[in-house]
This record gives structure tokens, sequence and C-alpha cells, in this order.
């Protein structure tokens, strides 16, 4: 049994979670951590984790990046793993996620959903064989009309892995309209549509001459992460500090 901290427990992501834990025999929510007290949960629930009492195996953060310090302190203090789910880290954040490696294990994604993560193994391969071809590359990403940052930490995430398959050469590209010259070879450009209810579109574009490879991964629910984050804490628990991606529990998947 995987004993789960839940941070941001009160979002949509921390009641999807919530509902996904309540099936599933390996894991159990035993607190949560929430500024806001909009719902009712079968778990205690606390504003900070100075006043947490629970002492659980795994933390789950799907919660803005404010208060993340606090979690960070906690987790080096308990030596409790984190999975870290938050986008939109600064680069601040991101050193103070990566110092507190070092102490204990910590898994960071900005995207949990193992669908997401398996393409992102197919398009570091394509990219890797298709630059050689002269193909271009594209990302073109979609969702709801409410999300705030653009473009997605999931596009970034994959611009990052092909980027780093090719050597880190190339640059990216966000908008083309006060751009008057052709294409550059070393970019790959990144588009955002926001509309609707769309939970998570997300294309690669490989252009050639005379073909087109696209590789595509849609979103039909928000458990699809959720599932994914349970996934992530079964897996963390009892590794060694490091820092850590959904792409050691695929591996763990495939053996």
């Amino acid at each position: 049994m995987v004993r789960i901290i839940l941070r941001g427990c009160n979002g949509r992501m921390g009641q999807e979670i919530t509902k996904l834990a309540k099936s599933d025999e390996e894991t159990e929510i035993i607190a949560g951590v929430d500024v806001s007290n909009r719902f009712e949960n079968a778990y205690p629930v606390y504003d900070t984790f100075s006043k947490l009492k629970e002492k659980g195996d795994v933390i789950i953060d799907f919660s803005s990046p404010n208060g993340l310090q606090e979690m960070l302190d906690y987790s080096i203090s308990t030596g409790t793993p984190i999975i870290l789910c938050s986008t939109g880290l600064s680069e601040e954040n991101i050193q103070a996620v990566k110092q507190t490696a070092e102490k204990v294990a910590v898994l960071r994604s900005a995207n949990m959903s193992l669908g997401v993560n398996t393409m992102i193994k197919l398009i570091k391969e394509a990219a890797r064989v298709l630059s050689n071809g002269g193909f271009d590359i594209e990302i073109v990403e979609k969702h709801h009309n409410q999300k705030v940052d653009a473009p997605s930490g999931t596009a970034l995430l994959l611009a990052d892995s092909m980027n780093e398959e090719l050597g880190g050469d190339y640059d990216y590209v966000y908008d083309r309209t006060d751009v008057r010259e052709k294409r550059g070879v070393n970019e790959i450009g990144i588009a955002a549509v926001r509309g609707g209810s769309i939970v998570g579109d997300h294309e690669v574009i490989f252009a050639g001459l005379d073909e087109v490879v696209e590789v595509k991964h849609i979103a039909y629910s928000r458990a699809i992460f959720a599932k994914g984050a349970l996934s992530a804490a079964k897996f963390i628990k009892g590794q060694n500090p490091g820092l850590y991606s959904m792409q050691d529990v695929i591996g763990t998947n495939e053996r």
C-alpha cells in the first residue's frame, strides 16, 4: 500500500486522483494540503505542510508553484519522495527541485499520461531519423479556454525531448506573425490553440519534401493524468534520491 499526501487536493486534478485512488487497492490518500476547502474529502486537509500530522510514503503535487518551497522543505525533513506535476515553474523553482532531488527521490513531469510519455519515445526516434532527411518539425497543442499558460508544459516537454535527441541545436519559434523571412532549418515551431473544453491535444508534425509524418495524442479526460500519477507514486516509493521522469515509470512497465 502506498500512502499518499496530495497537494492541491481540492483542484480539478486533485479530485480526479481522489476518485481514482478510491478504486485502487494499492494506493490510499491519507491527507491533503490545499488553501481551498471547497470540497469535503474522506481524508483530513491542511492549508500548510507545517500542520500535517500524517506520515505518507509519497507526496503527489498537482498544485501551483506557489508554496513549492514549503513542500520541498517538508520532503527533505521527512524523507518523503515527491511526484511533481506542477507546470509553470521558474528557473529558481527548477533549481530548488534539483537540490531537493539530491536528498530525496523526485519524479518531475509536465504530463503524467502514459500515452504522452510513450509518444515522447516515438518522436525522439522520428526526430533522429527524419532530421537527416530535411524534415521540418512543428508542434500544435490545443487546450480548453480556461488554460492561462501557452504553450503548454507538455508542448515544451515534447520539444525538449526532440531537441535533446538532436544535440540541443534547435531554437523554438512561437509566433511567426512579425517574422518576414523563410523558416530556418534548425527550428521547432510551437503553436497554441485555446477553445471550448478541450482537455489536451498535442500533435507533432514532421514535414518533408512530398511527405508528412504526424504523431498525435488526444486526452479525452483528466483521468489519464491521475492514472499516471498513481503509477508514478507506486514507482517512486523506496527509490534512492535522484531526479526521475515518467520515462523511468514506462521503463518499469516494459520489464
